[in-house]
């Protein structure tokens, strides 16, 4: 493990050992996938795909859609129709990330279990992100399953998180001359 680069970023995992929940927890996790998107994610991607969109300025488009799709979460609370996730047994804090591990502030996790869990990333547009990983050690997780855009995600903030670390030590650097 010296060879995975972490880097601090403050998130928060939900998870659960596999255990005997396994069916139910891949019902979850292909509930949150990309594919399983609202109607207009999925009006996007067919549009996309027959080039309808190339004309379109891109991120008008995808402000417009987010717009589309808070209404819809609007609309869902008075309704009482919000999307329920699975309760898991434990919530913690991530101290640090890699591309393909995390480390827990807490030596909580059994080495060598399975768990699935959802962290919450800030990014755009916010979501629930659900993994299954494997416990490498008490602290370290192993990310075995994620979504390709989830990944992508993930790596995007891995970099925006270095990126940051970079900056902090560049400033830390000129005030030490």
């Amino acid at each position: 493990m010296k060879d995975i680069r972490f880097i601090t970023a403050p998130l928060v995992i939900e998870f659960e050992e596999v255990d005997k929940k396994e069916k139910l927890f891949t019902r979850e996790y292909d509930s949150l996938s990309e594919y399983e998107e609202d109607s207009i994610g999925q009006w996007l991607k067919l549009a996309k795909a027959k080039g309808e969109t190339k004309d379109s300025d891109q991120v008008l488009l995808t402000l417009t859609i987010e717009l589309h799709r808070k209404m819809d979460t609007i609309i869902n609370l008075i309704k009482n129709e919000e999307k329920e996730f699975l309760t898991l047994n434990e919530i913690a804090k991530i101290k640090s990330i890699g591309y393909e591990h995390f480390k827990l502030e807490k030596k909580i996790l059994k080495p060598e279990c399975d768990y699935y869990g959802r962290i919450a990333m800030p990014v755009f547009p916010k979501r629930e992100i659900p993994l299954f990983f494997k416990a490498l050690c008490d602290d370290v997780g192993e990310i075995r399953l994620m979504h390709q855009k989830d990944m992508n995600d993930w790596n995007a903030y891995m970099a925006a998180r270095e990126r940051v670390m970079i900056r902090k030590l560049k400033k830390k650097g000129k005030n030490n001359v």
